[in-house]
């Protein structure tokens, strides 16, 4: 990657385990596009999330290719293998190197309302926040969890109104994004496909929905 290319860019950051990538992580990733006005997204396909037990976890080489195949055809979306070839563990780390590595940027970290539920969980959780403007999207049923959880209590004095949003460049800050929501979720789908869940989902989304706090 080109540091000049990211120059005076806003990008959106979507780490995960993508295990696999589907339509939800694509609904979000065309809202920040379309609607809040993001230049990019990189999708950053983590080798092993340290919350996760690995033993749930299809090989990095097939998540990779799922993440590919999900966002091919959309532009704005990088699958990216960063943190593999950074050797970072935690986001705290990621996020560090990717500041230095591309200082250009402004760079937005992304996550579902499921995220902010758990932040608190994060290694050097209170850095992330500190170090990357944050933009937290619905997802039913964490809404009331999300924004009561210990992190939300912490980030109060930095949440954003809904017109500010579109403008979200620096830290501290948090935006919380109400959606339409997409009901597919990685766990849904190796339950109900097994092995097929690899195949692909990327079925139709509408990222028109309206940002509100």
């Amino acid at each position: 990657m080109n540091p000049t290319y990211t120059k005076n860019r806003r990008i959106g950051l979507l780490g995960g385990s993508f295990n696999p990538a589907h339509s939800g992580h694509l609904h979000i990733s065309l809202h920040a596009l379309n609607a809040l006005g993001f230049d990019e997204v990189w999708w950053l396909v983590s080798p092993k999330n340290p919350l996760k037990d690995a033993a749930s976890l299809a090989s990095y080489e097939q998540r990779l290719a799922s993440a590919t195949r999900v966002a091919q055809g959309h532009r704005g979306i990088r699958v990216l293998d960063i943190e593999s070839r950074l050797r970072t563990r935690f986001t705290y780390q990621t996020v560090a190197v990717i500041k230095k590595r591309f200082p250009g940027a402004d760079f937005i970290w992304m996550m579902g309302a499921d995220n902010l539920a758990q932040f608190h969980r994060w290694k050097r959780w209170g850095s992330v926040l500190a170090g990357v403007a944050i933009v937290v999207f619905d997802r039913a049923p964490y809404s009331h969890k999300a924004l009561r959880s210990k992190a939300a209590m912490r980030a109060r004095p930095y949440f954003l109104k809904s017109m500010d949003i579109r403008a979200i460049r620096r830290a501290p800050a948090l935006g919380y994004v109400h959606l339409r929501c997409n009901p597919v979720s990685s766990t849904y789908l190796r339950k109900k496909l097994g092995s097929g869940a690899f195949l692909g989902h990327n079925e139709p989304v509408d990222s028109n929905s309206t940002p509100i706090i």
